[in-house]
């Protein structure tokens, strides 16, 4: 027989079938906790990078009033529109933290992945934006005053972005939010913007008027090749796409697991930065019931314990025959059914 065995991690079953043999570890209050945790360390992340690009646009604003530098007035907006993208990333934050419904019953995570293309249209208007300033002091060149602070802001203005760059990558990719992943990103473009005014201001002082306009449009192309990159990072998280080595990792964890005798379909997908995995098993058709469940039940600690981010799983036992004979297309194509006939489910 088999177990049709909807098992939520931290929560109770269909006919609340108790954990005699294996009791849960990992109840709901720690699995909201430490998505809260996961959302407080995105939200700080955007505080601080607001607080660091704020300060960067404001020293090079008072350059540009100084200067009349119209690319480096282009590269303080551009700073200022970056750290406005805090807005809908940290907006997401928030949504996510909103419990599930019975209407979004896989709860809110999703708002970061549409704040990541909030963020992608950002970085492509951004693009848009520096190609045309580019053109334009192509065919008008202008006369830039007080180089040297120029170039120093044009520094301070690529120290402050790669910095936030960095700080927003390495949060993102920790809590595994593809959105703040993609913010990083387009802070880290907005530095080779500024490295472009600084190689800019060098071309005018050796009398290259054109150099400025020259490397705006070589940096618009390395702009759209992170627009590129981001776009296809959103994307696959929208399309439920995951890392293979993640499936891989998954259908190894259940195999090692007392009693699964095969590993059939394994569906894993991101809702916001946390993980789900529904999975198929099969088991000998001899068990009974909460034999049965017992393993389905071992099978999803295993993976909660073995599979970073991984925060629910559904893993379903169907009955595997003494003769040998394996259930693979019936694993493969397996639905679970109805919820009033099945033994179990969260």
């Amino acid at each position: 027989m088999g177990d049709g065995h909807g098992h939520g991690h931290g929560h109770g079953h269909g006919w609340r079938l108790p954990h005699l043999i294996t009791p849960h570890s990992h109840d709901s209050a720690e699995k909201i906790d430490a998505a809260m945790e996961m959302s407080r360390d995105g939200i700080r992340a955007l505080w601080i990078s607001l607080a660091v690009l704020g300060a960067t646009a404001a020293v090079q604003g008072l350059v540009v009033a100084a200067s009349g530098s119209v690319a480096l007035l282009g590269d303080t907006l551009h700073n200022v529109a970056d750290a406005l993208t805090a807005v809908p990333l940290g907006i997401a934050f928030l949504l996510g933290r909103r419990a599930a419904t019975r209407r979004y019953t896989y709860g809110f995570g999703r708002a970061e992945d549409l704040a990541g293309i909030v963020i992608v249209a950002i970085i492509a208007a951004s693009a848009a934006l520096a190609g045309y300033q580019a053109i334009g002091r192509l065919l008008h060149p202008a006369d830039v005053s007080h180089l040297l602070a120029v170039s120093a802001a044009a520094v301070i203005g690529f120290v402050g972005n790669e910095t936030v760059a960095r700080y927003r990558i390495r949060v993102g990719r920790r809590i595994g939010s593809a959105a703040l992943v993609a913010d990083g990103l387009h802070a880290r473009t907005d530095g080779f913007t500024s490295l472009a005014v600084l190689l800019g201001a060098g071309g005018v002082a050796i009398g290259w008027r054109w150099a400025d306009p020259v490397v705006g449009l070589a940096i618009t192309v390395a702009i759209l090749v992170v627009v590129k990159d981001a776009a296809r990072e959103i994307y696959r998280r929208l399309m439920d796409a995951v890392d293979p080595v993640l499936v891989d990792q998954v259908e190894t964890t259940l195999r090692a697991t007392p009693g699964v005798l095969d590993v059939g379909a394994v569906q894993l997908r991101w809702i916001g930065h946390r993980l789900r995995a529904e999975c198929d098993i099969a088991v000998p058709a001899d068990l009974t019931v909460l034999a049965a469940h017992t393993i389905a039940v071992a099978a999803e600690h295993r993976l909660i314990h073995a599979v970073p981010r991984l925060t629910s799983a559904i893993v379903h036992t169907d009955p595997h025959t003494h003769d040998g004979a394996d259930h693979h297309a019936d694993l493969a194509h397996h639905r679970p059914p109805p919820a009033s006939q099945a033994l179990s489910s969260s």
